[in-house]
């Protein structure tokens, strides 16, 4: 049983840190596209932005996704009663 919310707790962890991390090189790499093509054609720096802004609330919604699914996991964590259930159904009892 212990064993089974150390690894949740390892997966939470692993989850919003390499989600964290894929928004995070996404976003730097969207970043340096806007400066590029603002540098090319200044006249559409307005309206990259706008995809910009719009581009980097997707990206903070997926991580966002990450972080709700990783409180599930640490708050409500459903895997100990499976567990426990398979365990009685295994044992007879």
């Amino acid at each position: 049983m212990e064993f089974v919310v150390g690894m949740t707790a390892v997966s939470v962890g692993l989850l919003i840190g390499l989600g964290a991390l894929g928004v995070g090189i996404g976003v730097g790499s969207l970043g340096g596209k806007l400066l590029e093509g603002s540098a090319r054609q200044p006249e559409l720096a307005p309206m990259l932005q706008t995809k910009f802004f719009i581009a980097i609330g997707l990206l903070d919604a997926v991580a966002m996704i990450g972080v709700a699914i990783g409180l599930y996991f640490t708050f409500a964590n459903p895997f100990p009663g499976q567990l426990a259930a398979a365990l009685q159904i295994v044992s007879g009892g």
